[in-house]
């Protein structure tokens, strides 16, 4: 079974998927990830330092340890999907999707004609030609998962339109962002925010689409929310706010002790 397949079940399952992001450059932090028990690790090339090289480097990570790779372009851009998909990452996030026609034009992005536009050029995708062309095709589009960003209240707005577009498998809530769109930048806890969350959620389990969150490390408290939402998937912080937080605890227990 391919790895997307895994986790399109796992998506299904009664728990949900624990994800983890990256932002630095060095593939060994993703490979750590996944050694350390997070099922996908969300390689993000939208507000990161990654090239295309590095890229592929977390990529390979996530298979050496046994995790779901995601990748998050920076835009929902065709130019910027191709050479991704060429890497055979195991989901493409797709950011800022605001309407059914952003939608359905990162859906073709993501599939062959005559259905989409994706050019033809697989490198590791294919196994660099250990499979065939024939029988590439016919495991390619199950091969990875098309993930669609909500982070805007204009995507709130157009959701049931945004879920009626065939050919997405996730669609994971973006709090920063969103948040920010209602005038509440750097308060995703703000009141005036949940009953939007609960929307959200309501709509995809409606819809019978799959659904989750991007979370800080240090947000517990709305990791327990968005489970009681019936999230399929939950990003639980990344590896500078891991990091971060492991050097303030030390500091805090040296404070603690007398010994700064």
């Amino acid at each position: 079974m391919l790895p997307a397949e895994r986790l399109r079940e796992r998506l299904r399952s009664d728990r949900p998927v624990i994800g983890g992001h990256v932002f630095f450059t060095d593939p060994e932090i993703t490979e750590l990830l996944g050694y350390h028990g997070f099922e996908a690790v969300w390689i993000d090339a939208e507000h990161s330092a990654f090239d295309l090289n590095t890229i592929l480097g977390h990529i390979m990570a996530c298979a050496s340890s046994g995790t779901a790779s995601l990748v998050r372009v920076a835009w929902n851009d065709p130019v910027r999907i191709k050479p991704v998909l060429e890497m055979g990452p195991d989901g493409i996030i797709l950011p800022m999707v605001c309407t059914a026609q952003e939608a359905r034009e990162a859906v073709r992005a993501c599939t062959y004609p005559l259905e989409g536009v994706r050019g033809f050029g697989p490198r590791r995708a294919n196994r660099y030609g250990a499979l065939d062309n024939s029988e590439y095709l016919a495991q390619a589009e199950k091969s990875f998962l098309r993930i669609l960003q909500i982070e805007h209240r204009d995507a709130i707005d157009n959701l049931d339109e945004i879920l009626a577009v065939e050919g997405i498998d996730l669609l994971i809530c973006g709090p920063n962002d969103l948040s920010a769109s209602y005038g509440h930048l750097c308060d995703t806890r703000n009141p005036e925010m949940f009953p939007i969350y609960d929307r959200f959620a309501e709509k995809c389990k409606a819809a019978g689409k799959p659904f989750g969150v991007s979370l800080g490390a240090g947000d517990r408290e709305s990791m327990v929310d968005w489970f009681h939402r019936g999230a399929n998937f939950i990003g639980c912080g990344d590896d500078i706010a891991y990091m971060s937080l492991g050097c303030r605890a030390t500091f805090d227990f040296l404070r603690e002790n007398g010994m700064i």
